[in-house]
């Protein structure tokens, strides 16, 4: 491996060999590519020399590094972080504290992360991006911070442990499919702030009776609450009787 220039594309990726714990990249290499190592669980050591230049989209997602420092990548609290973004997470632990100074949670970055059941969004962030926590399957807690302005489209697609969430004031729209078949939510508070309710934004909530829409909201799209377990409700824009949802 000591004349290998590139490490290519997916060269490892989900590689399941149990015995694969640690790399050492030697120095002829200056550039790793996207998702080289993605989905290697059992990975968790790296030493990458300063002569890599480059280091690829989700080259690690998925695998198993809680620290990491070099020049083209910052992994912390099992998570890496560009410019003040978590990119993705390169954890398979079961809680995740994202560390002081992120601003923003990048699209996608916790996708399909099935061994994650907990996260702690600290105060400063101010966004959660399109799909960020998309499939996650186990999470069941999530502290949303009152520095939330924006939660991106199917942000926690999919999280079917999720039994309640609580969305700040500080956001105006809830996304198309944010929520979509959390089928484990069956509390949720949506303040005066928001404005709109996205398309199937809680399609496939099961486990959702009663939710509480404020008068501020003034668009709620198609399907927003299709196939949830709601009986009864009355709002300008929604009225939902017998089980049924009715317009004009």
């Amino acid at each position: 491996m000591k004349d290998v220039l590139k490490i290519a594309d997916g060269v490892l990726k989900e590689c399941t060999d149990k015995d694969v714990e640690s790399v050492v990249i030697p120095p002829s290499v200056t550039e790793i590519g996207d998702f080289a190592f993605s989905y290697c669980k059992a990975l968790a050591s790296v030493v990458i020399p300063d002569s890599v230049t480059e280091i690829g989209k989700n080259a690690f997602k998925g695998c198993n590094i809680t620290e990491l420092s070099h020049p083209c990548l910052t992994i912390k609290g099992g998570v890496a972080i560009k410019d003040g973004e978590v990119q993705y997470c390169a954890s398979q632990a079961r809680e995740i504290v994202i560390p002081e100074g992120v601003t923003e949670i990048g699209e996608e970055a916790f996708s399909y992360c099935t061994a994650l059941a907990s996260v702690v969004i600290p105060a400063g962030v101010t966004k959660i991006g399109d799909d960020a926590f998309y499939g996650c399957a186990a999470l069941a807690s999530v502290v949303i911070p009152a520095s939330i302005t924006e939660i991106g489209e199917a942000a926690f697609n999919g999280c079917k442990s999720l039994s309640s969430v609580e969305i700040p004031s500080s956001v105006t729209a809830i996304g198309e499919s944010v929520f979509w078949h959390c089928t484990s939510l069956s509390s949720v508070v949506i303040p005066e702030s928001v404005t709109e309710i996205g398309e199937e934004a809680f399609e496939g909530c099961a486990a959702l009776s009663s939710v509480v829409i404020p008068d501020s909201v003034t668009a709620i799209g198609w399907g927003a609450f299709k196939g949830c377990n709601i009986t009864e409700l009355s709002h300008p824009c929604l009225t939902i009787k017998g089980g049924v949802a009715i317009k004009d």
